[in-house]
């Protein structure tokens, strides 16, 4: 197939995660009705398997959309294209020595629109969120999510209502602001941000944002997935690490290598999965030690990583079957070795990375202190935001 041939099939159904149950595309939805749990969109890989092939890539746009047959978004007027997606990955040779790795690569999810892997998501959501009738959108956030719905919600045309914890960057509120969106500052935590939406949504009709409540964040946030492989020569690392809050991007990615596989791109090979917290906000961490089949909420959030200050987390049952299938692992980090580890990243690589990305080189060594990696892994770090973010903000 070309590079310049196109085909756009579309999702061929919604399946839920808790019983498999499916469910017709073609509606706005947030989570299944017969389970109360996330939906994921399924495609029809094997009608378009024999065209969708590495080389139909060729030519394409630098951008998510490149992926288009496996996105959601049907027509090109709800497809925003504000430069999001296919951000590099960098080769850190230097980086990889300190840590004591064969070889490393950061994605540097930075250089979004917004400057976070967040628009991955509001691109393709609010697109899909708009093709299926959707007007206003709202979402709680501990910031990066909600400058990205504010920037994919203006681009289309959609009201966006965006609510806060009063004590994240204030950098993001002007963002949001400046991008049309209602912000909303509230005391406490998430939680309470995520109450409120629930409210708006009851009494005014807003289409529900929230992590992983409904199906197409997480398709917008697989490309990370498509993209390593690709970015790589379409063979696996041999660990990714990534800072996880509500898990959308773990679970994404896992669902883009299934997809790769079924499509014929890639075999079974797997890379492990390796989730990273903060040591004052680690549900994931906790019951991945415990050997738990469900993540409860945590208690009082201390970090200064806004990213990772997620106490409960919706999906938490599938990021960890993510860890599991994956043979993984997931590690917790206090915020002033972040802190420092955005330093010495800064200092061997050029790339300015959030408290989030200074968590999974943190993380990163340790594991490898553990023997959990090895000196011949070839692993893949994720920056998932700018540091310019978080200027000012200092450690807990």
């Amino acid at each position: 197939m070309s590079g310049t041939t196109r085909i756009a099939r579309g999702a061929s159904h919604l399946e839920c995660t808790g019983c498999a149950g499916t469910l017709e595309s073609e509606q706005l939805v947030g989570v299944s009705p017969c389970c109360g749990k996330p939906l994921l969109v399924r495609y029809d890989l094997e009608g378009i398997r024999s065209e969708f092939q590495p080389d139909a890539l060729i030519g394409r746009a630098p951008d998510l959309w490149r992926y288009e047959e496996v996105l959601p978004v049907r027509e090109a007027r709800f497809k925003a294209r504000l430069g999001e997606g296919f951000t590099p990955a960098v080769d850190a040779p230097r980086l990889a020595a300190r840590l004591g790795v064969g070889r490393l690569w950061i994605k540097d999810e930075g250089q979004n629109p917004t400057g976070s892997f967040k628009d991955r998501g509001a691109a393709v959501a609010i697109g899909r969120a708009a093709e299926l009738g959707a007007r206003a959108v709202a979402i709680p956030s501990i910031g990066n999510g909600g400058a990205a719905a504010a920037a994919y919600a203006a681009a289309l045309g959609l009201e966006a209502h965006v609510f806060l914890p009063e004590d994240t960057p204030p950098a993001t509120h002007e963002q949001i602001r400046k991008l049309g969106a209602q912000l909303y500052l509230l005391e406490g935590s998430i939680s309470n941000a995520r109450r409120a939406v629930l409210e708006g949504v009851r009494d005014k009709g807003w289409f529900d944002l929230s992590t992983c409540e409904e199906p197409y964040r997480v398709e917008g946030k697989k490309t990370m997935g498509y993209e390593v492989v690709e970015q790589l020569g379409f063979r696996m690392p041999d660990a990714i690490l990534y800072p996880t809050g509500g898990g959308t991007g773990f679970i994404g990615m896992w669902k883009a290598f299934d997809e790769m596989e079924r499509l014929g791109w890639i075999g079974a090979e797997r890379p492990r999965m390796i989730s990273v917290q903060a040591e004052g906000c680690a549900p994931v961490v906790r019951a991945w030690e415990q050997g738990a089949d469900a993540i409860e909420p945590w208690g009082e959030v201390r970090t200064y990583a806004s990213g990772l200050s997620a106490p409960t987390v919706f999906a938490g049952y599938l990021t960890l079957k993510v860890l599991r299938e994956s043979e993984g692992a997931a590690v917790a980090v206090p915020d002033a070795t972040m802190a420092e580890w955005v330093r010495v990243v800064g200092r061997e690589t050029g790339i300015f990375m959030s408290p989030e990305g200074g968590a999974v080189a943190a993380g990163a060594r340790l594991l490898r202190e553990r023997g959990l990696l090895s000196e011949d892994d070839e692993v893949v770090l994720f920056a998932t935001a700018t540091g310019l973010k978080y200027v000012g903000r200092e450690p807990r």
